[in-house]
This record gives C-alpha cells, sequence and structure tokens, in this order.
C-alpha cells in the first residue's frame, strides 16, 4: 500500500489544477473518517456507510427533499 502523503504526491502530479487536486483528496479523507467511524463503532464500512446514508435522507427530507434549495 502506498502512504497517504506519498499517493497524493503521485496525484498532485497528473493534475494541472489545485482546485482538481483538492477534491479528489476530500474524498480521501471522508473515506478515513468512514473507517475510523466503523473502526470506533465495531461495525463494518459498509454498515457504517449504510448508517450516515439514512441519517442523511432523513435529513434531506427533513429539509424538504430538494435538491436545490435558497440558503
Amino acid at each position: 500500500m502506498v502512504p497517504p502523503d506519498k499517493a497524493r504526491e503521485f496525484h498532485d502530479e497528473t493534475l494541472p489544477k489545485d482546485s482538481a487536486k483538492a477534491a479528489h483528496f476530500c474524498s480521501m479523507k471522508i473515506t478515513q473518517e468512514v473507517r475510523e467511524y466503523a473502526a470506533k463503532q465495531g461495525i463494518s464500512e459498509i454498515a457504517a456507510l449504510k448508517q450516515g446514508m439514512e441519517v442523511k435522507s432523513v435529513e434531506f427530507i427533513k429539509n424538504g427533499a430538494e435538491i436545490y434549495r435558497k440558503q
């Protein structure tokens, strides 16, 4: 497995804009947070994702179930 810092270096070399570099590692950060949460809860990563999606689904419905909302 490639260490995260080295993976970031390899990734950054292939992208021309800083915004693209940040977007990918944002998803990596989320993945790491899911793994850490799952480990703390003693559940699988899939179970952690399902829990998170359920919470966000309820939140979405409570907020009017609109994809584009006025702030």
